[in-house]
């Protein structure tokens, strides 16, 4: 015998009746603010993988997935810009020596580094 469950249901969503109709019971999951690159992957997942973007909002996974990925690339990218400086010689010396140069490394480095995180983590 098949049954006539939605997916909401088939996930294990609820309904409420308000007067002729039934609307899901939606919980606001969100109790502090995600990241920049949480937002990104949101706005990704969003316009790129909408099925997966709803399936996670509607099961509730959704802000989780979201805060570990914003965590996830802050980490990463603080270790591979750890990498990059001792690899390219963006020393405290170089700073003292000469500043311009030391932020155009760090600039470069930090933006390579977010680079791979992005292409790594979010846009996948």
């Amino acid at each position: 015998m098949k049954t006539n469950k939605t997916l909401f249901e088939q996930i294990g969503g609820t309904y409420t009746q308000v007067g002729d109709f039934l609307l899901p019971d939606l919980l606001a999951e969100e109790c502090e603010p995600i990241g920049k690159y949480g937002r990104i992957r949101k706005r990704y997942l969003k316009e790129q993988r909408p099925i997966l973007f709803n399936t996670m909002l509607l099961s509730g996974k959704l802000f989780q997935h979201l805060s570990e990925i914003d965590c996830a690339c802050k980490e990463w990218i603080e270790l591979l810009t750890r990498q990059m400086t001792q690899q390219e010689g963006a020393t405290e010396a170089l700073k003292a020596a000469d500043q311009m140069e030391w932020v155009q490394r760090m600039n470069s480095i930090h933006n390579r580094a977010e680079e791979i995180v992005l292409n790594e983590l979010v846009y996948c």
